[in-house]
């Protein structure tokens, strides 16, 4: 998500933001990692459900969240912003929650 969120206010000044919208929408998964890590600014989220609008029943999209699911709506703080991007991420989903310690303290 870090990427993501630079990726797309660097492209907003540069110009050429329709051009990484293009480019997204064409990858057969994209996969937002860390999401909730950091705080959303509004052209972000604007963005992030552009680009699931535009991605969604076409190809694959993969989260690995930082926040409970329960949690997501606050984390966008933004109602309607929200449950747009929600119905999209949710839609026909497969959901699968890891419990346990992380492997990477096990090394």
């Amino acid at each position: 998500m870090n990427r993501f969120i630079e990726k797309i206010t660097l492209s907003k000044l540069a110009g050429s933001y329709l051009k990484l919208l293009n480019h997204l929408e064409r990858q057969i998964l994209l996969i937002l990692d860390y999401f909730g890590l950091q705080p959303m600014q509004q052209d972000v989220k604007l963005a992030l459900l552009q680009i699931l609008e535009e991605h969604h029943g076409k190809h694959a999209t993969l989260i690995t969240p930082q926040l409970p699911l329960s949690a997501w709506h606050e984390y966008i703080n933004e109602p309607t912003i929200a449950d747009a991007i929600m119905d999209r991420l949710t839609a026909k989903a497969n959901r699968i929650e890891l419990k346990g310690d992380s492997l990477r303290r096990k090394k």
